[in-house]
């Protein structure tokens, strides 16, 4: 005979799950906020620029994905040791790579 499943302690393991990944993400917004500069923004500024990168073109925003893996790679190169330092550009996220020029100066 098969032993039942405690539906309800699955459910609060992907609860848990589901809020560790929320807090992580949170965590990194913040980490690349502060790596690209941004963080001299006030959050009204950040808030604005993060629209606006939202609601442009697609071809634009590859090019500012070009431009976040270029900067996410650079960083690896400063910071990794030298055998780690050809990875293929493994930090470089894709839902990440377009926030780093949103600095001062771009569009």
């Amino acid at each position: 005979m098969r032993k039942p499943r405690d539906l309800d302690a699955e459910l609060k393991a992907l609860g848990d799950k589901a809020r560790d990944l929320k807090s992580r993400k949170v965590q990194q917004l913040g980490e690349l906020v502060i790596a690209t500069g941004a963080d001299s923004l006030s959050a009204d500024e950040l808030a604005g620029a993060l629209i606006m990168l939202a609601e442009k073109d697609g071809a634009r925003k590859e090019a500012w994905a070009k431009r976040g893996t270029a900067f996410f790679q650079s960083r690896a190169r400063r910071t990794a040791p030298a055998a780690a330092r050809h990875t293929g550009g493994a930090r470089a996220q894709p839902g990440g790579a377009q926030t780093p020029s949103g600095g001062p100066g771009s569009a």
